[in-house]
C-alpha cells in the first residue's frame, strides 16, 4: 500500500472568541458605487490588500456601467458587501477555516476584473447535447442571445435583476438578498456582481425539465502569467410553496491552460413544501481559482437535494451553509471531488437543524490520485434545542492512491437536542487488498482491477445526476483524468 498522509478526523467544538463589534461606519459614495474608504476606526482593522481588490472591482463597475444606475436592490447588495468588508481581513492558515486551504496563489497574483464579456462568442462551444431550457453566463455576465428559457411554464421569471419587470417577485427577491452571513469572497463578490440573476418559481408550478445554468470562462491569462483575471457571478432561486424545480450548474474553462478566477454565490430559497434538485458540476481550467458560496434555506416539509461533482480548478473551494428553518424538512447532499494534478480540492459544509423532525443525509467522496494533490472536508452538523426527532447522518470516505497524497477531514456532529437518531463516520485508505484479489482470482490483471475500483468509487455519486447525457460526459471525463495515456491499439493479426 502507498504510504500516505492525513490529519485525523477532529471531534471537539472551538469555545467561542469575542470580536469586538462597530455599530456604525464611514463609507465615501458616489452617485452608482459605493467606494470603500477606510477611515477611523476602522484602519487599525482593515486589510489593505482586501481594499484594494474591493475598490478595484468597484472602479471596474463604474467604468463600465451604463447610463442608468443600477437596480436600487443590486446597490443595496454592493453597500452591505462594502461595509462588511472593511474589517475582513484575508485569510490566512492561522485561521480555522483555512487551516488546510492555501490561497496564497489568489493573493500573489495581480488580480483584474473583467469589464465585459468577450466581444466575439464564435470560439465558445456552448453544449447542445440536450433540449434543456438554458442560461448562459460568460465571465460573470449572462448572455441572452446563447440561452434559451422560452419555454418555462408562465410566471416562471429566469433573467437579469435590471430586466425584471414584476414588483411584486422584486420585493420578494428584496426579502432574502444579502440576508445570510458569508465570508470575504461572498462580500468580494456582491462588491463585483455586474447583475443578479434570478430565478423563481411561483406557488405550486413545476418545472418539469430542470434549468440549466452554464457558466463559461473565457478571459485568462497564459500559464505562468502572475495576471488573475477575475469574474463574479450571482444568482438568487427562490421557489415558492408547492413549487418545484431541478437546476443544473456547470462551470466550464473554454481555454483549458488559463488561469483565471471564478469567485461565484448561489442562494437557494426553498419554500414550505417545494422541492429542489440541484446538480453542481464544476470542471475549471487546472490553473484556475473557483470558488463557489451556496447558501440554502429551506422552510418546513420543504426537500433539497445537491449532487456535485468537482474536478477542475488548482484550486477549488466549496462552501455550503444549509438551514432548516422549518419542520420535517429533508435535506440530502452528495459530494464527488477528484484530485488528479497538483489540485486543492475543499469542501467546507454547514448543516444547522433547528426544528423537529428534521432529516439529512451527506455523502463525501474524494479521490486524490496525484503526489502532490490534496483534498479537504469540513462538514459540520448542528442539531440545536427544539430539532427533536432529527434523523442526521454523514459519510466521508477518501481514496489517497499517491505516496505523500494528502486529505484532511473533520467531520463535526453538534447535538443540543437529546431525542435524535445521528451518526458520521470517516475512513481514509488506499485500495483494499481483497477487493483487488477478488478480480484477480478471476482472470482480471492488476492495473485493469485497479481502475474498475477507482472509478466505480465516485459512481455512487455520479450516477445521481438528473440526465444520461451528463453521466457519460463527466465519466468520460473522470476516466481520462485518471488514466490520461491513451488506448493501446488492437493488434493486426491474431
Amino acid at each position: 500500500m502507498a504510504a500516505s498522509t492525513f490529519t485525523a478526523p477532529i471531534f471537539h467544538v472551538k469555545p467561542a472568541v469575542s470580536v469586538p463589534k462597530f455599530t456604525t461606519s464611514r463609507i465615501r459614495t458616489r452617485p452608482q458605487t459605493t467606494k470603500v474608504k477606510v477611515l477611523a476606526p476602522f484602519a487599525a482593522l482593515s486589510d489593505p490588500f482586501v481594499l484594494q481588490i474591493a475598490e478595484t472591482l468597484e472602479d471596474s463597475l463604474a467604468s463600465t456601467s451604463a447610463s442608468p444606475p443600477p437596480p436600487p436592490l443590486l446597490q443595496k447588495l454592493r453597500d452591505a458587501s462594502s461595509e462588511s468588508l472593511l474589517s475582513t481581513p484575508w485569510p490566512s492558515r492561522k485561521d480555522e477555516p483555512f487551516r488546510f486551504t492555501d490561497t496564497s496563489f489568489i493573493k500573489l497574483s495581480q488580480i483584474e476584473p473583467i469589464l465585459s464579456p468577450p466581444q466575439s462568442l464564435d470560439s465558445l462551444a456552448v453544449s447542445s447535447d440536450s433540449n434543456l431550457p438554458s442560461l448562459v453566463i460568460v465571465d460573470g455576465y449572462h448572455i441572452n442571445s446563447l440561452s434559451r428559457i422560452d419555454e418555462l411554464p408562465s410566471g416562471v421569471f429566469v433573467g437579469g435583476l435590471s430586466s425584471l419587470g414584476s414588483e411584486a417577485i422584486m420585493k420578494r427577491v428584496s426579502e432574502f438578498v444579502a440576508s445570510f452571513e458569508g465570508d470575504l469572497f461572498c462580500s468580494l463578490n456582491g462588491v463585483g456582481a455586474p447583475d443578479l440573476i434570478v430565478v423563481y418559481v411561483p406557488e405550486e408550478c413545476r418545472v418539469e425539465k430542470h434549468l440549466h445554468l452554464k457558466y463559461y470562462s473565457i478571459e485568462g491569462a497564459d500559464s505562468g502569467s502572475n495576471k488573475l483575471p477575475v469574474s463574479n457571478p450571482r444568482v438568487i432561486v427562490l421557489v415558492e410553496k408547492g413549487g418545484e424545480i431541478g437546476l443544473i450548474e456547470e462551470y466550464v474553462g473554454d481555454n483549458g491552460e488559463k488561469c483565471y478566477w471564478s469567485n461565484s454565490v448561489t442562494e437557494v430559497v426553498v419554500g414550505e413544501g417545494a422541492k429542489v434538485s440541484h446538480s453542481y458540476i464544476q470542471n475549471q481550467s487546472l490553473n484556475a481559482a473557483h470558488i463557489k458560496w451556496t447558501s440554502v434555506r429551506q422552510e418546513s416539509t420543504s426537500t433539497y437535494e445537491l449532487t456535485e461533482v468537482s474536478t477542475g480548478g488548482k484550486l477549488s473551494r466549496h462552501n455550503l451553509h444549509v438551514q432548516q428553518v422549518g419542520p420535517d424538512t429533508v435535506t440530502e447532499l452528495s459530494t464527488f471531488h477528484l484530485s488528479a494534478s497538483d489540485q486543492i480540492q475543499d469542501l467546507h459544509s454547514r448543516l444547522v437543524l433547528d426544528h423537529p423532525r428534521g432529516f439529512s443525509r451527506q455523502l463525501h467522496k474524494c479521490i486524490v490520485a496525484h503526489s502532490m494533490g490534496q483534498a479537504v472536508f469540513d462538514g459540520n452538523i448542528k442539531v440545536n434545542r427544539y430539532a427533536q426527532q432529527t434523523d442526521a447522518g454523514q459519510l466521508t470516505r477518501s481514496l489517497l492512491l499517491e505516496p505523500r497524497a494528502s486529505v484532511n477531514v473533520k467531520p463535526n456532529l453538534q447535538i443540543i437536542a437529546d431525542d435524535v437518531k445521528c451518526s458520521h463516520g470517516a475512513a481514509i485508505s488506499d485500495l483494499e487488498e481483497n477487493q483487488l484479489f477478488y478480480f484477480q482470482a478471476r482472470g482480471v490483471d492488476l492495473e485493469t482491477a485497479r481502475k474498475a475500483l477507482i472509478f466505480s468509487f465516485g459512481a455512487e455519486v455520479m450516477e445521481r445526476l438528473p440526465y444520461s447525457f451528463l453521466r457519460k460526459k463527466f465519466e468520460g471525463q473522470i476516466k481520462e483524468l485518471i488514466d490520461p495515456s491513451p488506448p493501446t491499439p488492437p493488434p493486426l493479426y491474431r
